[in-house]
């Protein structure tokens, strides 16, 4: 990316990635730990769905205010503060848990509105650092800590589980998380004039592709031309219809492997975890190809849509194909399939708020995610009724993959990577 070598700004990348890791192995430990958990507990599943979902209250309720909060005092504060309280509620969950229902489900929500920091912040401090031509790159090398923190999480989750019992997850990642919080003061700063560390050539490389008057001069968010733009509601629209299928799969995957394909709880973990290293593959590899294109002067929108489109269109296909396999290992194959093509959205939606907003990505992250987080709460919990319902996981996988070509279609029709506002 750029001048070559790990400049500073790369090693900012690394640290988001870092962040993004932490945040999603102690998100999906529980989805492993919960197996024992409700045996232990005596939940239904549709109790494990209300522990699984509450997460997202907290996570979406801190959304907006974590963005405005970046906003005003920085991406490194931020973010670093909210290692640290998501870090220690996970290493309290299962103090909670013993402690009773309710007091499982507050510590969840707290560690949910911690973790909402997590992409509001990252976003402020790449409208700073970050030069157009590598967004797509560093926004999806970021998210890509989503699947290899997911991948970690369940594979070293179920081999605590299965070794050391259920509580010892939530003290080693909590730990971890609060490990990174020192090493994240130590190395971030908020943009590229207040690191004593940026050579003049990275900042030259910067200044010329970056707005960063935004740096010193804060401008209210327009929000009459945020809510009477197209592209707006089709940006919001597509965070939650990606988001559907990422949600459900994250929360209820080692439990299809382990109810259906009738693993053990350690090889559900481990099969649930192969899925996710397709979709950092994809998802690194299309935001390569998105950025290449662009610098060599294809159209910015076309490109975010083509990927976007295809990724959700292709995750929703493999998904309905996962339904007719045969063999664990041609379940495990297709779910492949579905989250590395969901892996495409990423050079989709997700840098189109830098491109829309690029003076205020950090509150329209916020927004766009508020509704992102929507399919956490209402898509996991759904999903534990369905199943108790109707005893399948077809309902779950048909519902996933219409709401997702929902989105796909709002998307080819509203599209846009223009500043809705100067």
């Amino acid at each position: 990316m750029g001048t070559g070598g790990l400049n500073k700004r790369h090693v900012l990348v690394l640290m988001c990635f870092a962040a993004a890791f932490v945040c999603y192995i102690d998100r999906v430990n529980i989805s492993i730990a919960i197996i024992p958990m409700a045996e232990h507990f005596g939940w239904s599943q549709t109790e494990k769905g209300f522990v699984l979902s509450s997460f997202f209250i907290g996570y979406m309720l801190g959304q907006i205010p974590s963005g405005w909060l970046a906003n005003r005092v920085g991406g490194r504060w931020t973010l670093g503060g909210a290692l640290i309280l998501w870090s220690t509620f996970t290493a309290l969950t299962p103090v909670a848990a013993l402690a009773g229902f309710s007091a499982l489900i507050l510590a969840r929500i707290v560690m949910g509105m911690g973790e909402a920091a997590t992409f509001p912040a990252t976003y402020n401090l790449f409208s700073k650092w970050i030069p157009r031509a590598e967004r797509s790159r560093s926004v999806a090398f970021t998210l890509s800590g989503i699947p290899i923190g997911t991948v970690l999480g369940l594979a070293v989750s179920g081999y605590l589980v299965a070794e050391f019992g259920w509580a010892s997850v939530f003290y080693a990642f909590g730990v971890a998380g609060l490990v990174l919080a020192a090493v994240w003061y130590w190395v971030v700063r908020d943009s590229p004039a207040s690191h004593p560390g940026v050579s003049e050539a990275e900042r030259q490389v910067i200044a010329a592709a970056v707005d960063v008057s935004s740096e010193t001069v804060r401008t209210p968010l327009p929000v009459g031309k945020l809510v009477r733009s197209t592209a707006f509601w089709a940006l919001v629209i597509n965070h939650f219809c990606s988001n559907w299928i990422l949600y459900v799969l994250l929360s209820w995957l080692p439990s299809y492997f382990r109810d259906v394909q009738h693993f053990s709880i350690a090889k559900a973990g481990l099969a649930a975890a192969a899925p996710w290293l397709s979709m950092f593959a994809m998802a690194n590899l299309s935001a390569w190809v998105a950025d290449r294109f662009i610098r060599n002067g294809a159209s910015v929108s076309l490109i975010r849509k083509i990927m976007q489109s295809i990724g959700l269109l292709g995750s929703s296909g493999f998904l309905l194909l996962t339904l007719q396999a045969n063999t664990p290992t041609e379940a495990i194959l297709l779910v492949c399939g579905a989250l590395g093509a969901l892996g495409l959205t990423w050079a989709g939606y997700a840098p189109n708020h830098l491109e829309i907003a690029p003076k205020h990505a950090d509150i329209l992250m916020g927004v766009t995610n508020t509704a992102g987080t929507l399919p956490g709460v209402i898509g996991v919990a759904v999903s534990g009724w369905l199943l108790d319902t109707t005893g399948s996981y077809v309902s779950v996988f048909v519902l996933a993959a219409g709401i997702t070509s929902v989105g796909a279609l709002v998307w080819i029709l509203f599209q846009r990577s223009t500043p809705i506002y100067d």
